[in-house]
C-alpha cells in the first residue's frame, strides 16, 4: 500500500510540459557555404557482347538423318 502511495506521489511531482502547436523556423538569413565533392575514379561502360561456348550443337541440315531413322522404323 505504501509503494502505491509513493508511486502516485512521484507522478504528481513531475512538471506538466506543454508544447506550442506550431513552430516556424526562418532560414532566409542563413548563408551556407561548401564544396561539391565527387568520388575519386571513373566509371567506364562498354557494350561488348559476351561469347560462350555452346553446349548444344544446332544442326541445320537434318533431313538425311530423318530419312535414315524412317528406314530403320520400317
Amino acid at each position: 500500500m505504501i509503494l502505491l502511495f509513493l508511486s502516485l506521489f512521484a507522478i504528481a511531482d513531475e512538471p506538466i510540459i506543454v508544447y506550442k502547436k506550431e513552430t516556424t523556423i526562418d532560414f532566409e538569413a542563413v548563408d551556407i557555404e561548401g564544396q561539391l565533392k565527387k568520388p575519386q575514379g571513373a566509371f567506364i561502360q562498354e557494350k561488348i557482347k559476351a561469347t560462350f561456348n555452346p553446349l548444344i550443337q544446332l544442326r541445320e541440315h537434318w533431313g538425311y538423318e530423318m530419312e535414315v531413322s524412317l528406314k530403320d522404323i520400317q
